[in-house]
């Protein structure tokens, strides 16, 4: 199973063990996590969720070799991005979370980060674009010149600059990234389930007009990107392990 689930009392523990394939995701990834998120918001008795990876990386985004579709029904691109979600959910990150691994993070209300957490979006190195939020979500959680610099140079991102500049919330020591987004779940769970539920009702609220204009330039890079040669060509040079040949079109 890529995908484990673990209780922690009120709290639902989602970690992805693909690590061979560096957690990327590929269509039973996000159907796992699909399912997850799923119990996370059906079950009553859990109050809160942490998706995590495994000890040396959180995910590395998008399997290119599985060539399929990696939406769901209620939770969009791996069964998280576009989620409405009551029920909080933070992101454990040990190791790197690139392309559609960072953005997974993003789409969760906490992010805590071990020292060996790595944040980055490579997505224009291969010819691509960030197609599952990050477009409008890095530059709502970072200053707007470093989520750019992010989004146009495949640039690394450490914890303790991220700390700093408000996209992490707490960075761990090696190893312990789960057990202090444990200790804010517990948190959480301290609180009314109603109470946090609605909060984050209305907060998801505030930016769903900024949302719904961030999802539809989205779509528009997508198109223009699809057809692209730079596309085939960076896609096929990361296959074959070397530098692409860009022709701009």
């Amino acid at each position: 199973m890529s995908v484990v689930e673990e209780l922690r009392g009120r709290v639902l523990v989602i970690r992805l063990e693909r690590e061979a394939k560096r957690n990327a995701i590929d269509r039973a990834t996000a159907e796992g996590i699909d399912a997850a998120l799923n119990r996370l918001e059906d079950d009553p008795e859990l109050w809160a969720g942490v998706i995590t990876g495994t000890a040396q990386v959180f995910s590395a985004g998008t399997d290119l070799s599985a060539g399929v579709s990696l939406r769901t029904e209620r939770g969009g691109e791996y069964g998280v991005i576009r989620r409405e979600r009551r029920t909080p959910l933070i992101a454990a990150v040990e190791g790197l979370a690139l392309g559609g691994g960072f953005e997974i993070a993003l789409a969760c209300d906490a992010i805590i980060a071990s020292r060996t957490a790595r944040f980055g979006l490579p997505e224009t190195r291969r010819g691509l674009v960030a197609t599952s939020g990050a477009l409008f979500r890095a530059a709502r959680a970072l200053p707007p010149n470093i989520a750019r610099e992010l989004l146009i140079s495949g640039r690394h991102l450490e914890p303790e600059r991220a700390y700093q500049l408000g996209l992490v919330n707490e960075v761990a020591e090696p190893g312990c990234a789960l057990e202090r987004a444990l200790a804010l779940a517990e948190d959480i769970c301290l609180s009314s389930p109603m109470a946090v539920g609605e909060t984050l009702r209305a907060l998801r609220a505030i930016t769903a007009a900024e949302d719904t204009l961030g999802w539809q330039a989205t779509e528009q890079a997508i198109e223009v990107f699809r057809a692209s040669e730079d596309m085939s060509e960076g896609i096929s040079a990361f296959f074959e392990k070397r530098p692409p040949q860009w022709r701009g079109r």
